[in-house]
């Protein structure tokens, strides 16, 4: 019996983690359909994005199976085409953009710890930055929690997936299929869940790996989703479409499509397939029940009173299923398999929900509190039906509040309950789980078992409100959020969280210093509760002096001060970060991500800055930026005292161009900016009389133009991922190794993530290599940094990753960019 509480503890946190709104009376009958479907489809793959969200669509709404994808990673290694957000909070963001995916298209949500640690070529490499054992556990985890009967990989075992994250998805997959059902691997997992083995594992193939696949190839079924569903209006393809277009930092928009699709399937592991994916497997009420004369009786009870339930339901009134959705429940309890059981009775009570329109919410006036203080809620509820509700209790553990009631919900009446409570010393800041403590290159460090899986926290506080309905005890639970009218946008909320009592905001994430001058940098303490003080303290790296307050004072809850340091290094001042202290214990500072398309999120990454004392010679310029897919080189390049300016491709002229000495375009530039193309003439006119083009690097994927460039570059896919790679220099003596900086074999040491990538693989020979350099066991690779000579200016074209170089202090790269940039006009 504790086995099977833990399971029903692990289904709500797996299966019911979304607080859904009130549904139209047409998807209700949609729920109501699916009580007759008891079965789990995994779809498994390496990246937010790379989930097919047609497949997902049609197996949650037509064949009403519980969908879950299990994105490996959470996408932190990715680019960003909205804003200049990467590694961590990319992450977080590209984790609710799945979340936002998941709400239009039905599916559910599942995560490992593994790490996006950037591009990866081979699987061998991927698995050991990983840690194989490590994320095969979690898959195996998943697999023993959700139960699926079919695995769905997105990519092939053999590398024909191209990312060294793909194919390590697929061979997990394959790993995981085997041991999930073996009593003796993953053994500290079975306190909590049984073992599982699915029936069949496939791969989700089609004609990007074979021009010429049919149904008719040998372990091939096909299936088409394109359907129309009638009950919500919209067909798979159009559903996919919404939810594919939810991933807007890969800028995945998506136009939907309507008529027949056709998927193609091939069999990797298991029971195989001849001519349906789904044959041979019972998704019927009779899975659940063991083969007794008793079981069988009760199971095809359960059957028979679903079957009328669908029967009598009235579209025009819910709430007349009710009785019968009772009875139903009634029945459910006293199946034998636990995992469907808790499974179906928390979809009767969610339905129960829906057809009353009971309306359950809990809201606070603040947006956040810190432990110890007082916390008052809001708890509303409408019951918006004729059937009879009392309010039993309302309980809260994570607040350590219980109260019993005994309040009659009339219908159509609203009724407001307040009340308070003192959050614990023990309730921790709403970190994402996953960021709690310092990850590595391969992987998070999740300590609790319970969480790994996860898609995001448990909420701060959530309430468990305990209602009797028709003479049934039903518990349901919501968030505590925060609710405000926004003057446009209308009715917005987001989740109440748990803060630090003091955060330390550094208004810089990195000072660079050529020279021993001081600098200064400044510290925003926000006091999240009254009556803060104490100490303020520094720790830094050896060689550095710091001035400034060593105490602060704050009076009031969301009082501000502003304490203003100076620093400067000595002579041999070491690089490193320069870490807070408030009262002696690690700081953190306080941060929100805010995007129309995800739930405003917040996080605390500890408070620190990063020192970088660079050997670096600058010469002034005056630069101007054409921002591209969002980075922050502007911002790093203005800690040299460049003068920059950041310009719109609209207000583009020659003359305009004329005012600076260097002009450079961002990332991806001419693949976002639509009018990109129209000012390349001026460009080209621009260097053609002395100026210095300095493109970064762009893929051959929707170019709004490919005349970007002086002499003919042909863009390819050619990347080095080995932040380590060694360099060979090509042209000693060109002056971008040579002025204002001497470029050195020791400035590649301590990349990251990357040497480069898209570089291109053709080129006219107006062109000059700079560099060589190459992943391990392939050719080198030439065309990383491209620099030509057009009239009397200078045309450089770079994939080298200066946008995430720069922001970690990389030197060498800072010394490269600061030389192309000081290429002198003849």
């Amino acid at each position: 019996m504790r086995k099977y509480h833990l399971i029903t503890i692990l289904l709500s946190l797996f299966f019911f983690n979304n607080y859904a709104q009130q549904l139209s009376s047409a998807e209700i009958f949609q729920k109501i359909k699916k009580l007759n479907v008891l079965g789990n489809i995994l779809y498994l793959a390496a990246h937010p994005d790379d989930e097919n969200t047609r497949f997902i669509s049609y197996c949650a709404n037509e064949k009403m199976f519980n969908t879950g994808y299990l994105s490996l990673t959470r996408g932190s290694g990715g680019q960003n085409l909205i804003g200049t957000e990467i590694r961590d909070e990319l992450g977080i963001i590209r984790t609710q953009e799945l979340l936002s995916a998941r709400k239009i298209d039905g599916g559910k949500q599942f995560f490992s710890r593994a790490n996006d640690f950037g591009y990866s070529k081979n699987p061998k490499e991927t698995l050991k930055i990983w840690d194989h054992q490590k994320i095969l556990a979690d898959v195996v985890w998943v697999i023993r929690k959700f139960r699926p009967d079919i695995i769905v990989c997105r990519f092939p075992t053999n590398g024909k997936g191209g990312h060294g994250h793909h194919t390590s998805s697929a061979l997990l997959a394959s790993e995981a299929f085997e041991l999930s059902g073996d009593t003796s691997k993953f053994k500290d997992q079975l306190k909590y869940v049984n073992t599982w083995k699915p029936k069949r594992l496939v791969v989700n193939t089609g004609r990007w790996w074979n021009d010429n696949i049919s149904d008719y190839d040998p372990g091939v079924v096909s299936l088409d989703i394109g359907e129309y569903n009638k009950l919500i209006g919209t067909s798979y393809n159009e559903l996919a479409a919404l939810s594919r277009s939810m991933h807007k930092t890969q800028g995945f928009g998506s136009t939907g499509r309507r008529g027949e699709y056709i998927e193609y399937f091939e069999y990797l592991k298991g029971d195989s397939a001849k001519n349906n994916l789904f044959e041979g497997i019972d998704f019927s009420w009779e899975r659940a029940g063991e083969s007794n004369l008793s079981s069988e009786k009760t199971l095809s009870s359960i059957q028979r009173l679903t079957d009328e339930i669908i029967r009598t339901y009235k579209l025009e009134d819910p709430s007349q299923s009710i009785p019968r959705l009772l009875k139903l429940k009634d029945l459910i309890i006293t199946i034998d398999d636990g995992f469907w059981r808790a499974n179906k009775i928390r979809e009767v009570e969610d339905i129960i929900l829906q057809c009353s329109g009971l309306f359950l919410e809990m809201t606070t006036l603040s947006t956040k509190k810190t432990a110890n203080d007082s916390v008052s809620f809001n708890l509303e509820i409408v019951n918006r039906s004729n059937l009879k509700m009392q309010l039993k209790s309302i309980e809260c553990n994570g607040l350590n509040f219980y109260k019993k009631y005994n309040k009659t919900l009339k219908e159509n009446d609203v009724f407001n309950l307040k009340n308070k409570t003192i959050v614990p010393k023990t309730v921790p800041i709403s970190q994402p789980f996953w960021l709690l403590n310092s990850p590595s290159k391969g992987s998070y460090n999740v300590d609790s078992l319970y969480l790994i899986g996860n898609s995001e926290n448990n909420p701060s506080a959530e309430f468990e409100i305990s209602i009797e309905i028709g003479g049934h005890l039903i518990s349901y639970n919501r968030p505590l959020i925060y609710k405000w009218n926004d003057p446009v946008k209308g009715e917005q909320t987001k989740n109440w969280i748990v803060c630090p009592k003091v955060t330390a905001n550094i208004n810089e994430n990195i000072i660079i210093f050529s020279e021993q001058k001081p600098q200064s940098f400044s510290v925003t303490l926000t006091a999240h509760t009254k009556d803060q003080s104490g100490t303020f303290n520094i720790i830094h790296p050896e060689g550095w002096d710091v001035a400034g307050p060593k105490e602060y004072k704050l009076q009031e809850k969301d009082q501000q001060i502003v304490l203003e340091y100076q620093i400067s290094p000595q002579k041999k001042a070491k690089n490193g970060f320069l870490e807070i202290k408030l009262n002696g214990q690690e700081a953190f500072a306080f941060k929100t991500l805010n995007y129309d398309h995800i739930q405003q999120q917040s996080w605390f990454p500890k408070s620190k800055l990063q020192l970088s004392y660079l050997n670096l010679n600058v010469v002034p310029k005056k630069i101007g930026y054409l921002m591209g897919a969002g980075d922050l080189i502007p911002e790093y390049l203005k800690i040299l005292n460049y003068d920059i300016e950041l310009l719109s491709s609209e207000e583009i002229s020659l003359n305009k161009l004329k005012n600076y000495d260097v002009i450079i375009t961002g990332v991806r530039f001419f693949n976002v900016n639509e009018s990109s193309s129209n000012i390349v003439p001026f460009l080209m006119e621009y260097i053609k009389q002395g100026g210095n083009v300095i493109v970064q690097y762009n893929t051959s994927y929707r170019l709004k133009t490919k005349d970007f460039s002086p002499y003919p570059i042909k863009i390819s896919r050619d990347r080095v991922t080995q932040e380590d790679a060694p360099v060979t220099f090509l042209n000693d003596s060109h002056p971008v190794m040579n002025y204002p900086n001497k470029i050195l074999k020791e400035d590649f040491d301590s990349w990251v993530q990357e040497r480069g990538l898209y570089f291109p693989n053709g080129w006219s020979k107006e062109y000059e290599t700079i560099f060589s350099w190459n992943d391990s066991g392939e050719k080198p690779k030439k065309g990383s940094l491209l620099i030509a000579r057009y009239g009397k200016g200078y045309y450089t074209y770079t994939g080298i990753s200066f946008f995430r170089q720069l922001p970690e202090g990389v030197s060498g790269a800072y010394k490269l960019l600061v030389n192309i940039i000081s290429l002198k006009n003849e």
